[in-house]
């Protein structure tokens, strides 16, 4: 295809940028190794109300997945089972119920990613903080301890519950992974980028069998404030992200 024609395809796709930005964070969801199999589910919402949101088609594998491949839905109007366009139920179940019910969650990144789910297997769930990285999430996540299996239509909605403060946007989901909420795909990217690391360094640091240098409240609270404000930082690291898929001549955004 010429270089003008796929540029005019480009510009007739609606939500573009957003749908590039998605397609960049399910790459390098794979280069860090927080996908599973065909599973997970990451999505965006585009209107003001949060209502209408881009996801991931069903079944595929997230080293695949381009900017014209993401699902337009409308968490107020079920997908028919049968429609060819249908996302996973589990992924309209959960993230579905939190576009319908929580309108600060404009994007929705859920994974198993390997310490985090380390993490939400524990019988204790908290996420000390031992470093500046875990202690950007104190007082900013909530633990599910109440999994109730797939996260179908009742499952989601359960956890939609859980997330009407707008600080907490990390939620730990007991037995199952993690889901992390965002202002922007950037955003919440690299919240789940520093959330996977700290998850790491405390499971770790646990491997050792030594005591826990653990960060008094208030200086935990005092670095997380200075880190949630730090400017463009979120922006800054995707934009890099994005640079290094450009670089290495990915097909994401077509």
């Amino acid at each position: 295809m010429a270089i003008a024609e796929l540029k005019a395809n480009r510009a007739n796709i609606e939500f573009y940028e957003d749908r590039v930005d998605l397609a960049a964070a399910f790459r390098w969801a794979v280069k860090l190794n927080w996908h599973e199999g065909v599973a997970n589910h990451f999505s965006l919402a585009v209107n003001d109300d949060g209502t209408r949101f881009l996801m991931n088609p069903n079944q595929r594998h997230f080293a695949r997945i381009k900017a014209s491949d993401m699902i337009l839905l409308d968490s107020n109007n079920p997908p028919a089972a049968d429609d060819p366009d249908a996302p996973d139920p589990t992924a309209w179940g959960l993230h579905g119920s939190i576009h319908r019910h929580c309108k600060h969650a404009r994007c929705v990144l859920h994974v198993h990613s390997v310490y985090a789910t380390v993490l939400a297997s524990l019988a204790d769930s908290t996420l000390p903080p031992i470093d500046q990285n875990t202690a950007t999430f104190f007082d900013r996540y909530i633990i599910d301890d109440n999994y109730g299996g797939l996260a179908f239509e009742e499952e989601g909605e359960r956890c939609a519950s859980m997330l009407s403060d707008p600080k907490k946007k990390v939620l730990i989901m007991g037995n199952h992974g993690v889901l992390v909420m965002g202002d922007s795909v950037a955003d919440a990217f690299n919240r789940l980028y520093y959330f996977e690391r700290s998850a790491e360094t405390y499971i770790k640091a646990l491997q050792t069998g030594q005591p826990l240098r653990v960060l008094s409240d208030d200086i935990a609270r005092k670095t997380a404030d200075e880190l949630e404000g730090y400017p463009g930082q979120s922006d800054s690291h995707f934009n890099e992200l994005k640079a290094i898929l450009d670089d290495e001549k990915s097909d994401y955004k077509n």
